[in-house]
């Protein structure tokens, strides 16, 4: 939280370091980094931003190492006759996500993915070939979700799933020198109402562990190994929890006002600086989107909907590369889940529609993954589930359509209430995911162990 919260001021402080690397010059950016810091004359803050901003470059690199050519040939399986000329049309829109770092071009490791889901025109020639542009999960949601609307609305029926899944973290072998303690915090399935409950812990490959407190908005577990030889160092447990789909089949008619001096209303209407900011072309595309829409459920749907069909879902560079992800999302024109999720809480909030984070897992079956959606707050109801990346559902009866507006299923598993927040035992060293918490963080007295130190299992059994 610090380093986040430091960087804001340290901006101005910084203001050359920070658009050397914002412009690719990553080099010229790290000489006068290790120049700053060999005076010796910085704040702790300071010093660790600025260390933060040498692993921000490092991890950027990470997530761009596709050339000319990969794209090229990727992009030949669709359209043979592919030019560089067009690769550069794509780029100019914004289709082609690309950096330049120190003078040479390189592309997000996703960028030839994507450019076929984020290009409208790419999009229709993959179709054709392909056949769909659906995957398992929009079948599986368009074949289930009207059974369950049907059983929540007419009969009030809402029994629990029962879930357990097997956690694995393995650390690379000789990433850790032999004899070191590494230390590791795993996501945890949280208790939150009746919605997810009675988690249990069946086993843990360690004889001590710690379970975060209730108060911890990143839910862990809590664990250490000794690095061996030759060996990765693994971390795993298994977890049981119930779960229970909600919907709230909300009538716009029956919203009322806000409490505005509220507690709840003051905090999650305001912004939350670097990702939640209320810019200028946060407020200039509220005004399109909304118009002289007062009532706040409806501005919500309207934001909701906006996104759906204005942000299409593409592949995320690692979060702790980006430093404004609503900005980030509507220059881009793109995002996935967390991204588009943090864009619709900032113009909710900005619109005066309490908003915070909720995320972890999505377990639905055959579409295991990690997942980001939200809460939105109306009086006299209370939270409300969003999911803005499962969006609008393809379907003629209206609370399926919109079931994720006011709604979510049995296989959203609940880790983070919010993000960016501490961890218990607190963490000494930066995260490798500075917003969110699914896969984990490690890390050993000689620092943090990034994504590419480690790897990362889940295997999900559905019990009932």
């Amino acid at each position: 939280m610090m380093i986040i919260l430091s960087s804001i001021s340290a901006q101005q402080n910084f203001k050359e370091i920070f658009a050397k690397i914002d412009n690719g010059s990553f080099s010229a950016a790290i000489d006068m980094i290790d120049s700053v810091l060999a005076l010796d004359e910085l704040t702790i803050s300071d010093e660790l931003l600025l260390n933060f901003e040498l692993e921000r470059m490092n991890r950027i690199r990470l997530d761009f190492k596709k050339t000319k050519i990969d794209i090229i040939e990727y992009t030949k399986n669709y359209l043979p006759e592919v030019t560089e000329e067009m690769l550069d049309g794509w780029e100019r829109d914004g289709s082609l996500e690309f950096k330049i770092i120190d003078g040479e071009k390189l592309y997000f490791n996703r960028a030839h993915t994507n450019l076929f889901r984020i290009n409208k025109e790419l999009r229709e020639i993959k179709k054709l070939k392909d056949g769909t542009l659906k995957d398992s999960l929009d079948f599986y949601l368009e074949k289930n979700l009207p059974r369950l609307v049907d059983k929540l609305k007419s009969s009030g029926e809402n029994k629990p799933t029962k879930i357990r899944f097997n956690y694995k973290v393995s650390v690379k072998s000789n990433v850790v020198p032999q004899g070191e303690l590494i230390k590791a915090w795993l996501p945890m399935p949280n208790e939150i109402h009746d919605r997810q409950s009675n988690v249990k812990l069946f086993s843990v490959n360690s004889d001590q562990y710690v379970l975060s407190n209730k108060s911890q908005k990143h839910n862990s577990i809590y664990f250490e190994k000794i690095s061996i030889e030759d060996q990765p160092t693994v971390f795993e447990y298994s977890v049981e929890y119930l779960a229970k789909p909600q919907k709230f089949f909300i009538d716009p008619h029956n919203i009322i006002d806000y409490n505005k001096s509220s507690d709840i209303y003051k905090e999650y209407t305001s912004e939350r600086l670097p990702h939640i900011e209320f810019t200028d072309e946060i407020k200039t595309i509220s005004k399109e989107i909304v118009g002289s829409e007062t009532n706040p459920y409806l501005i919500a749907k309207r934001i909701f909907t906006w996104i759906n069909d204005n942000i299409p879902w593409a592949g995320a560079r690692e979060y702790s590369t980006i430093r404004n992800i609503s900005d980030y999302c509507l220059s881009r024109m793109h995002g996935d889940c967390g991204i588009k999720t943090i864009l619709f809480m900032t113009l909710c909030r900005y619109n005066g529609i309490p908003a915070k984070w909720q995320s972890g897992w999505m377990m639905h079956p055959g579409n295991v993954n990690l997942h980001d959606w939200c809460e939105i707050y109306f009086e006299g109801i209370g939270w409300v589930p969003v999911d803005q990346s499962f969006g609008i559902v393809d379907s003629e009866i209206n609370d399926v359509k919109y079931y994720f507006l006011d709604g979510i299923d049995q296989f959203h598993m609940i880790v983070n209430e919010d993000y960016s927040e501490e961890f218990f035992p607190a963490k000494s060293f930066e995260r490798s995911e500075t917003v969110d918490f699914q896969r984990g963080e490690i890390e050993w007295r000689g620092g943090n162990l990034y994504f590419d130190k480690w790897n990362y299992n889940m295997e999900v059994e559905y019990l009932d």
